[in-house]
């Protein structure tokens, strides 16, 4: 761990920042990137946003899982490999219990994804899987992605981060749109740091932009969060390379 200027920042033995957590404000949102992750929130009617199961592969500083749980009250379960990590953010960065609704496992997100009994359990996967050097995502394959798109019930919505010095944007996103469908994916502009965060959506309608700025209105008046940025970062991806 380290803290600056009221922030607690989670390393994995390296100067890379794994998670954040405003000391005096746990359940805000500190790292921009994080915030975005969050965009899935558009992809839902606002009459279901929170309800249902979400499901959080990596922990990270367990931002996203005490929002989930503890901000939007859903079911929450997350999935981290590194029992070290989980330790952490029960001891350092405000991570409740095990509760009636939130779960957090020790466990591979490959496994977690790829077994048949979580099929269409999620209605929203956040993917944030990185190691300690932050050099590219740890689970990437169109296989990995499949099983994501498995995991979800139908109307579910899957955010993913993507960054690295040694990760391609396009071809992580390529493998999302083959599990997913190419209508079925949008991107958000990268931060200043490089995070791209993808948004894919199964066997659901892609809402127009009317139906989103409502949805972001909504978002911004519950949730505190800058749905209306988001609103105007998204965009379709681009048409593949037919020579790649």
């Amino acid at each position: 761990m380290s803290e600056a200027d009221g922030v607690r920042y989670l390393h994995l033995g390296t100067p890379w920042v794994q998670g954040a957590m405003r000391v005096r404000k746990p359940q805000l949102l500190e790292l921009e990137y994080i915030q975005r992750m969050m965009a899935w929130m558009l992809f839902r009617p606002s009459k279901e946003l929170t309800h249902g199961h979400a499901v959080q592969l990596g922990l990270g500083a367990a931002a996203i899982t005490r929002f989930c749980h503890g901000v939007m009250k859903m079911r929450t379960t997350a999935v981290e490999l590194n029992p070290t990590v989980i330790s952490a953010c029960r001891m350092w960065f405000r991570l409740p219990d095990d509760g009636a609704k939130l779960k957090v496992l020790n466990g591979d997100a490959a496994h977690y994804a790829a077994d048949a009994e979580h099929a269409q359990t999620a209605d929203v996967l956040c993917v944030d899987l990185y190691d300690h050097d932050a050099a590219s995502p740890v689970l990437d394959s169109r296989g990995f992605y499949r099983d994501c798109h498995r995991l979800l019930a139908d109307g579910g919505v899957m955010s993913v981060n993507l960054f690295g010095r040694d990760a391609s944007f396009e071809r992580s996103a390529r493998r999302i749109a083959a599990a997913f469908g190419d209508e079925q994916v949008r991107s958000l502009r990268p931060t200043k740091e490089g995070n791209t965060v993808v948004i894919a959506v199964k066997a659901a309608d892609m809402p127009d932009r009317d139906e989103l700025a409502a949805r972001a209105e909504n978002i911004e008046t519950r949730f505190q969060l800058p749905a209306r940025k988001w609103l105007r970062m998204i965009r379709m991806l681009p048409a593949a390379d037919p020579s790649t």
